[in-house]
């Protein structure tokens, strides 16, 4: 990768030319799949994204832990060793800070990095790079240096492995200027998001969750075209409703689908919103929903105190405070380090009997917790 950059420099060539000539176009597996709905895992999803847009432009390479010879840790990079080679699948010893830095400089002179974290909590070795170099370079550069690079990698709670694996960043990220923060639910999501993130021409944050690889979702021929890409900052609405509005991201979305299904058995009718993009929030679809249904519920796996439900509420009040029947409800982590006992843990995230009474608390079916306090 090194000799690529300094041929780039020097030359001034397209950056992996040599691979490109060298790499004959995939054909990829899913473009077989008939026009019915098939189901692959979200893990099954990244990984085609990765393989075709690596196919696709010669420019994109991989770098990481283990994400070569052991297939990645999550197995998410299995079979691109074997396909684009060690020079655009790169092991990295276990020093963020170091290959994090290298991706950003490469991204500068032209090529498209994917750099993996094993998780996003070790992140914080690399968040010089993340937020001083690649997040501010375009703006103080009025616009000469692109950074077209993707941190990607698994965020927030997993299952047992303590707070300083636990942690999710969704909120520390999207505060910062010249970031774009993805958080993907379903297969859809993660193969059209990070595609789309692949593409972009600024640095990405894409957050991932280790509990939902291995979740199987039904997806579309359209969805598993490559040419399909899911647009940077618009919220998807899973399920339309008229009572309430719920808000989430990432695993959350599946609890708040859960617990819709458990209000529509006592008469409410909740509207879910999958956020997908955190920054840019997509506060119109926010916005629109809470202006029919009149309330909102917000749910996400971080801490409370300056999450993206507080961010959110700001914007409702600010945009649709009029429509407002109910106060807010917000649903987050317990406002401590992640526990490592599973009892604990459990109590330490949202749970889907949150969001439940959440939901009923906002439609006044329920004893506001004020009042029962």
């Amino acid at each position: 990768m090194f000799g690529i950059v300094r041929q780039k420099i020097s030359a001034g060539g397209s950056p992996l030319l040599a691979f490109g000539q060298r790499i004959r176009p995939a054909v990829s597996a899913w473009r077989g799949y008939s026009s019915a709905a098939k189901e692959i895992t979200v893990r099954e999803a990244l990984n085609s994204a990765l393989d075709e847009e690596m196919s696709a432009d010669p420019k994109v390479f991989l770098m990481g832990e283990e994400v070569g010879e052991y297939q990645g840790a999550y197995k998410i990079s299995k079979g691109l060793l074997d396909k684009y080679g060690p020079e655009r699948v790169l092991d990295t010893p276990i020093t963020e800070a170091g290959f994090t830095g290298i991706g950003v400089g490469a991204a500068y002179h032209g090529l498209k990095p994917v750099i993996e974290f094993m998780t996003f909590n070790f992140s914080m070795q690399a968040i010089d790079h993340i937020i001083n170099s690649a997040a501010k370079s375009n703006y103080m550069s009025s616009g000469q240096i692109s950074v077209p690079i993707v941190f990607r990698g698994p965020n927030g709670a997993a299952a047992g492995v303590g707070a300083q694996h636990s942690h999710c960043y969704a909120s520390w990220y999207a505060s910062c200027p010249g970031l774009k923060v993805l958080a993907p639910y379903s297969s859809e999501d993660a193969r059209g998001l990070l595609k789309a993130a692949i593409r972009d021409p600024d640095p990405v944050v894409f957050l991932e969750n280790e509990l939902l690889y291995g979740e199987t979702f039904p997806v579309s021929a359209e969805v598993l075209d490559s040419s399909f890409c899911v647009p940077i900052g618009k919220a998807k609405i899973e399920r339309e409703g008229k009572d309430v509005t719920i808000t989430a991201f990432s695993k959350m979305v599946g609890y708040a689908l859960k617990a819709a299904e458990i209000l529509a058995k006592e008469g409410i009718n909740a509207e879910v919103i999958n956020l997908r993009s955190i920054r840019p929030l997509d506060r119109d679809t926010i916005n629109a929903s809470v202006r029919k249904t009149n309330r909102l519920v917000t749910v996400e796996e971080g801490f409370p105190q300056h999450g993206v439900g507080a961010e959110i509420c700001a914007s409702v009040v600010e945009e649709s405070f009029g429509y407002l029947d109910a106060p807010v409800e917000r649903i987050a982590g317990a406002d401590v380090p992640m526990p490592y006992a599973a009892n604990l843990e459990r109590l330490a995230v949202p749970q889907v009997e949150d969001i439940v009474r959440a939901a009923k608390r906002a439609c006044y079916r329920s004893v506001p917790m004020a009042a029962a306090a």
